[in-house]
């Protein structure tokens, strides 16, 4: 999966959290989340424009959802259930389980999440 078909496939699940993610398609995500969230609001901040920084802040909260349903998805993947992603709330450790999992290989052939999503 592309950039711009997990940017699509992501923001057309905003709320779904049904299924599985792959790989490319939480990373690439996540990158374009990285980009058009952070990146402006620390530009903001950089030029001391309230409104940049404001900007950026809305984009990250408006892609707050389809990020953490995309995580779960990820779990998904790994025959983990969503609610491991909690775990993530557990300083050092919590984030570096949840890391390990969203970039091993997820489960080859279909689990009880569904479908391989590389199939």
């Amino acid at each position: 999966m592309g950039f711009g078909d997990a940017i699509r496939t992501c923001l057309n699940k905003y709320f779904t959290i049904q299924g599985r993610a792959s790989r490319s398609e939480y990373w690439w995500f996540y990158l374009f989340v990285f980009l058009v969230g952070t990146v402006p609001t620390q530009l903001g901040a950089a030029m001391q424009s309230n409104l940049i920084t404001i900007i950026g802040g809305l984009i990250s909260l408006a892609l707050l959802v389809p990020i953490i349903t995309a995580g779960i998805r990820r779990l998904h993947d790994k025959d983990k259930s969503g609610w491991w992603f909690l775990i993530g709330l557990v300083p050092i450790v919590g984030i570096i389980l949840l890391l390990v999992w969203f970039v091993t290989e997820g489960t080859k052939g279909p689990n009880r999440f569904g479908e391989d999503p590389l199939a």
